[in-house]
């Protein structure tokens, strides 16, 4: 009889240094074994010695067993609610390419735009989709959903307003979780957002500095805006406009009619509705606004041999994280979505997309006008999608027979039901509907409703790329030819410090295309999401255990989002017991800028706290700070291990002595991959932190989003966490769905089952131990610039390079870029430090990975003293001119003191050689030619 064998353990999947590899790596940093350096480097007054509670790893096979198993309990049913989400079919040449691609969705963040120009290229196709679509400029590379990107252009027309008001003005027939997330934002900003019915001028204020309007809206009418817009023009406001893009194929555009900034959702452009999230929010400015413009945006500029190259614009790695003076926090994106709604749009072109909406209209159309011929009263005369019903008495119970029939009306009060129709309305669906409002089968075709004046007559999407790929053979080499010219984890190693680049396992990333999961409305009744509900309180809890708090929200869609929501939890909590004086934040000099940020954003003064030589928090200072501040601290934002790569020894005296003073503890949860099975923040003195499940729990980058910053608190702030968008309670909500990007929730749950306690403790020491490996083999090369304990670093080490630039002239950018023609994504680049790079190499990574990029290193080291002696000259070098084209390779004549050889294979290896597709690009210039669409066909003719 055959020996039934056990299957591999998924940490073993996951890890990437074997146990013989991991012995010998801890033999060149000098230890006996992981526990022995991980006691050594962990400061023993936060060590946590018991085992995580955490059920028993099982394989990938019986984890997908179980995830189905809950899947099932979800209901797929036609949705016909509306409120901003809709189905959408996925052209599966789109989903099998982009969505479920490695090469999309382990990308990171393009802010190595030479290695990034197919995701780039992408993000300009979405920004010229949204720019051309509403009439606007300018429009940004994503946000992360339609409820965050109005809150973001209620701040933008604050900021750009004439009118110095206080008072921002809503169209009251606006999404009703966008004016929860408005009402959010602006409590702490002093911003009084007034609920006015618009449809009557006399209603508006006399002085505002904004006015956000709904096109269609939550009703589903469509109104024209032009008088509006004049009128808030005339009083020195600012417009913003919530537009449906599906209907703007059909409508006149909002930048048509005068308004300021656009705002949305590229949800229906083929993104599931995933139980509300992530989608792509877009925001789109006029000519003038683009300097405020929050978040990223993509521009055009030019490489080394003057041809077209896509790089981020108005350095918007950080464009508004600037500490105290912040405007906004925003530091991800939604890239991956927002490149499927991009590609979406290109698959389609502007006539199939005016096809779709069409459709869409007329099937909405039908369902009004067999209502009207059942006597029922239709109360939208205009509209796109979404008609509202008045049936007295019986709103609830036509509601509910719908449901009986497999579709899912929106139940406004008790005399009122919505429906929308969507891309993926059928005629047996308006049969169901008829039906359940006890109406005879309506008619086979109605007329359009769209008032005359309101069709829109423009052109839009004219770019060649709207009209090339109409076959899948078309789209689907386009797609490949993007996806070839950008690096990401399928090629090799990413050691990016401060914004981990692990192992995206495939059996995590396969349940998000489910149907029980993607298919799903944020707002289904409860009795059609148990499956859904059941996984996230599971994932809540094993991530409350994992960090030794008491309570987890799940709905902060990006780690920025989790700081605001933590922060403002300690505000409420504050505010509740009468210390509403407290309002000053203490943030140390080496913290990211979204910490600064969020606190600016959550009603906060922040102060800095210094940081001593060796990187670490300077206790007399934060005794001066605290003392200055005795009666209005309100807490602390640490990040631990620090951004400087340490553990910290005196993170609980710096916990004590903020509680003392009545302030409350905020631990960045950014580095909680250093301590998962060794430390708890929740037990060594934190009240509060935010986890990045796009770094320490395996959600990809998707080329810089989706994301998810889950807010984790101990159980005085529990009350506190962010409230229902469609609630009443003390805290507002920070995203639009209840539950953020809820669809990609299935991959932490994956991760977290597969791996168990003993797997995420094996991971922490594994990071940990390869980054002190790296941090060995390069200290005789590149000073390590911080260390802890015994000279150890935690998850990543900063090397730094200032003395060499001097020496040399060879500079952090020269290092990057000359790594990609190593086969390499650069680490990260002068953060926290100028002038350094700071690396984390991961759990993911082998040891012929790591030591392939250590001898890369030390080879680049190598050149840096050749151009040092005066053997290459500091301006013609392999690092100056890096990285090298092919097209720089097959010149005729070759000018440079290096061999070609020597330019693109420096480490002897021809094989799986990685081509960038244009040489170093130049910024400043595309800075100073700001371009933001899709550029000319003759600016790309070689």
């Amino acid at each position: 009889m055959t020996e039934q064998l056990e299957p591999v353990p998924f940490a073993t999947r996951h890890i990437g240094p074997s146990e013989a590899e991991r012995r010998h790596m801890l033999s060149l940093v000098g230890y006996h074994s992981s526990t022995e350096l991980l006691d050594a480097a962990i400061p023993e007054s936060i060590r946590w010695r018991e085992p995580l509670d955490l059920p028993a790893a099982v394989s990938e096979t019986e984890a997908t067993t179980e995830l189905r198993e809950l899947a099932t309990q979800n209901v797929v049913m036609r949705q016909m609610i509306g409120l901003g989400y809709y189905g959408t079919h996925t052209p599966a040449v789109i989903r099998r390419q982009v969505l479920e691609n490695p090469s999309w969705y382990t990308a990171y963040t393009p802010y190595q735009p030479e290695i990034s120009q197919g995701r780039l290229e992408a993000l300009l196709n979405f920004q010229t989709v949204v720019a051309d679509l509403t009439g606007l400029e300018v429009a940004g590379a994503s946000l992360l959903d339609e409820a965050t990107a109005a809150a973001e252009a209620m701040t933008l027309a604050r900021r750009a307003a004439k009118k110095k008001s206080e008072v921002f003005v809503v169209d009251a027939d606006t999404l009703p979780q966008t004016l929860a997330v408005l009402r959010t934002r602006a409590e702490p900003l002093g911003i009084s957002v007034v609920v006015a019915d618009v449809s009557d001028t006399a209603n508006l204020p006399q002085e505002f500095f904004g006015l956000l309007l709904s096109y269609p809206g939550a009703s589903g009418a469509v109104r024209d805006l032009r008088g509006l817009i004049d009128l808030a023009h005339e009083r020195g406001a600012q417009v913003a406009v919530a537009a449906d893009l599906l209907a703007l194929t059909l409508l006149t555009s909002p930048g048509s009619q005068g308004a300021d900034i656009a705002v949305g959702s590229a949800q229906r452009f083929g993104v599931p509705m995933g139980y509300g999230g992530p989608h792509a929010g877009y925001m789109s400015v006029r000519k003038g606004l683009e300097r405020s413009l929050p978040g990223r945006l993509v521009g055009v500029s030019k490489d080394t041999a003057g041809k077209v190259a896509y790089r981020l614009a108005l350095q918007t790695r950080e464009q508004h994280i600037r500490r105290e003076r912040a405007t906004s926090n925003i530091c991800t994106a939604q890239v991956l979505l927002a490149v499927m709604a991009s590609c979406y749009a290109v698959y389609h072109g502007p006539e199939g997309l005016r096809a779709i909406a069409a459709g869409v209209h007329r099937r909405a159309a039908r369902l009004a006008a067999g209502l009207r011929d059942g006597g029922v009263e239709v109360t939208t005369a205009s509209f796109f999608d979404t008609i509202t019903a008045r049936v007295p008495g019986r709103a609830a119970t036509v509601v509910a027979d719908a449901a009986d029939f497999g579709v899912n009306l929106r139940l406004v009060d008790a005399d009122t039901v919505a429906i929308a129709c969507d891309e993926t309305t059928t005629d047996p669906d308006l049969n169901a509907v008829w039906a359940a409002f006890d109406v005879a089968e309506g008619p086979a075709d109605a007329d359009e409703v769209l008032p005359d004046d309101l069709r829109r007559t423009d052109e839009y999407l004219t770019h060649p790329v709207f009209a090339s790929h109409r076959s899948e053979t078309a789209m689907l080499r386009y797609l490949r030819r993007l996806s070839d010219s950008d690096y990401a984890l399928d090629r090799g190693m990413i050691p990016l410090g401060s914004c981990t680049m692990k192992l995206n396992a495939a059996s995590q990333m396969e349940p998000v295309s489910w149907p029980q999961f993607a298919d799903i409305h944020p707002y289904a009744p409860a009795d059609q999401t148990l499956g859904y509900e059941t996984m996230i309180a599971q994932l809540a809890a094993w991530l409350a255990e994992a960090t030794g708090y008491d309570a987890v929200s799940l709905q902060p869609n990006a780690g920025s989002q989790g700081e605001l929501a933590g922060l403002l939890a300690i505000r409420a909590w504050q505010d509740e017991r009468g210390a509403t004086a407290r309002d000053v934040c203490l943030i140390p000099s080496s913290a990211h800028g979204t910490n600064a940020a969020s606190a600016v954003m959550a009603g906060m003064r922040v102060v800095v706290v210094a940081c001593d030589d060796e990187g670490n928090i300077d206790l007399s200072d934060l005794d001066a700070k605290i003392a200055e501040h005795a009666d209005d601290l309100a807490a602390i934002m640490v990040t631990y291990p620090s951004t400087h790569g340490v553990y910290e020894s005196h993170i609980d005296r710096l916990c004590a002595k903020v509680h003392d003073a009545g302030g409350q503890v905020y631990v960045d949860g950014a580095n909680l991959n250093a301590l998962l099975g060794f430390a708890k923040p929740g037990k060594f003195g934190a009240d509060v932190s935010h986890l990045n499940l796009h770094k320490t729990f395996c959600i990809p980058h998707g080329g810089g989003g989706p994301g998810v910053g889950p807010v984790a608190v101990r159980s005085h702030l529990a009350k506190y966490l962010p409230g229902h968008p469609l609630g009443d309670d003390p805290v507002g909500p920070v995203a639009a769905a209840p539950h953020g990007s809820a669809g990609i929730l299935p991959i932490p749950w994956m991760y977290l089952r597969t791996m168990g306690g003993e797997g995420l403790t094996e991971a922490t020491a594994a990071a940990v131990l390869a980054a002190n490996y790296v941090a060995a083999r390069l200290r005789d090369h590149f000073p390590v610039l911080y260390s802890g304990n015994k000279g150890l670093v935690a998850h990543e080490c900063i090397l730094d390079l200032r003395q060499l630039t001097k020496d040399s002239g060879v500079s952090v950018d020269d290092v990057a870029k000359r790594l990609i023609d190593y086969g390499f994504h650069a680490p990260t680049m002068s953060f926290p430090v100028a002038g350094t790079l700071m690396v984390e190499p991961t759990e993911s990574e082998n040891l012929d990975e790591l030591d392939r990029f250590c001898d890369a290193m030390i080879a680049i080291r190598g050149e840096i003293d050749k151009v040092a002696s005066g053997q290459w000259p500091s301006g013609d070098n392999p690092l100056a001119n890096a990285p090298h084209t092919a097209a720089a390779l097959s010149v005729e004549e070759w000018t440079h003191p290096y061999t070609r050889a020597e330019a693109v294979f420096p480490s002897g290896h021809t094989t799986g050689k990685y081509w960038p597709p244009v040489g170093r690009i130049d910024g400043a210039w595309g800075d100073r030619n700001l371009a933001c669409a899709c550029p000319p066909i003759e600016d790309l003719a070689d």
